[in-house]
């Protein structure tokens, strides 16, 4: 018989608490990144300590500890729950005889699998370049594993050809950061455009955002599947994992009562999020910045709930997002014994999955972001075709009716609005 099961790699986790309350979050959570990256857990362990050890990040009792367990499981890789140093990885390879992976490179590697678009392999490339950048070590390169024949004058000439290897290892890297930076500078006014575009439609924005595998692709999938006749051909890719999707998506949310609303999902946020990977994700998260109102997707069914909400608001500030209006959807409640929905001030409980759910979020968001909307009676000239065409695309037409001295219409629009058609009010 054929296996046809796959195999995958084996994965060792560990990590030094240094006094921190989040520590085992902080580990499970690596263990569902390291299934996200198609890895096997099959162990883990921990050292409480004050500080790291500066060349080997744990105590050499534990690294020898470590690489016994690792070694009686059969594991490949080595995966640690902070960044560590160029030096601390060395080290730790060489002492367990594994793979060393740092929680930065593993989330490096998840995004490099996910990224679809252009602009996410370009700021992923560019990120894993920067993260690469400080790690170039002369003994990465074949020249040290040379020898000369002049004596100790050899071992200096080559040490000189291991730094010159080395320099030009840096300027490679840092012509390849410069030109990704340039094609992601060139994409963004490209993506710019196209935002400019969605803004002058004068269509309210909302943007879904929060912690990855929190439920933001289902909530926008259900949205589509209520208030929308052709839901399946503008479905969002959605798993149940970690970065399922990078690429944020765009759709028009047509309500029953003809009012619309911009709708984007953006990429999940996770804790310790690589700083490099935030700053190359700006642009992917330019319609969170560009929105009216934000809706922070929770999983209220994870135990660590509080800390998900304390990351994504961290990582929005970090962005400079401070002052948009937020709604948090505590989403998944399917999976816990309170009764849903439940929609007290600016916060619903709700499940992705339930239709009734969905219609209670969307009356939400429609309360929010439709405030300031009036309701006007128009006269409009039978040539004014294209005000008719702007009001069907940017507000809520109530009624319609055509006679000889003119188009009459009832509509709802926001204030900014009016006062460009005072001349046809009644």
């Amino acid at each position: 018989m054929i296996n046809t099961k796959e195999n995958k790699i084996k994965a060792y986790l560990a990590g030094v608490n240094l006094n921190d309350p989040n520590f085992d979050y902080y580990m499970t959570e690596l263990g569902e990144l390291s299934k996200a990256n198609q890895m096997e857990v099959v162990g883990q362990t921990s050292q409480n300590a004050d500080k790291l050890a500066a060349g080997t990040y744990f105590g050499l009792g534990k690294v020898n500890q470590i690489r016994a367990a690792a070694q009686g499981l059969k594991a490949k890789v080595l995966i640690i729950n902070d960044e560590l140093t160029p030096t601390q990885i060395r080290n730790l390879e060489k002492m367990t005889k594994l793979r060393v992976l740092d929680r930065t490179e593993l989330i490096l590697e998840i995004f490099s699998n996910r990224a679809k678009t252009r602009q996410a392999k370009l700021q992923v490339r560019l990120a894993r370049l920067q993260y690469e950048f400080p790690r170039l070590h002369p003994s990465e390169n074949n020249l040290d594993q040379q020898r000369g024949s002049g004596g100790s004058n050899g071992g200096f000439a080559n040490r000189g050809s291991g730094e010159t290897k080395l320099e030009l290892n840096r300027r490679t890297l840092g012509k390849q950061i410069t030109a990704i930076k340039k094609e992601l500078k060139d994409i963004s006014k490209q993506e710019n455009i196209k935002a400019a575009r969605r803004n002058n439609s004068r269509l309210p924005k909302v943007a879904l955002v929060g912690y990855t595998n929190a439920g933001k692709s289902t909530t926008m999938n259900e949205l589509l599947k209520v208030f929308s006749d052709t839901a399946n051909k503008k479905q969002v890719f959605e798993k149940d994992m970690l970065f399922a999707t990078l690429d944020t998506s765009v759709r028009r949310i047509e309500l029953d009562d003809k009012l619309s609303f911009i709708l984007s999902d953006t990429v999940g946020f996770i804790s310790k999020l690589p700083h490099n990977l935030v700053e190359s994700f700006k642009a992917t998260l330019q319609e969170a910045e560009d929105a009216d109102l934000l809706i922070n997707v929770v999983d209220s069914s994870d135990q660590n709930m509080i800390q998900m909400i304390k990351t994504t608001q961290k990582v929005l500030k970090e962005l400079g997002i401070t002052e948009i209006p937020i709604i948090t959807a505590y989403n998944k409640a399917d999976l816990t014994e309170r009764n849903y929905p439940q929609i007290e001030g600016d916060d619903i409980l709700y499940s992705a999955k339930d239709p009734v759910s969905i219609r209670q979020l969307a009356n939400l968001i429609t309360k929010r972001i439709f405030a300031n909307y009036e309701e006007i009676k128009l006269k409009l000239p039978l040539q004014a075709s294209k005000i008719v065409a702007h009001l069907h695309e940017n507000g809520q037409v109530l009624s319609e009716d055509y006679k000889e001295s003119g188009i009459y219409m009832t509509v709802r629009l926001p204030e900014r609005d009016i006062k460009e058609l005072k001349k046809y009010l009644i």
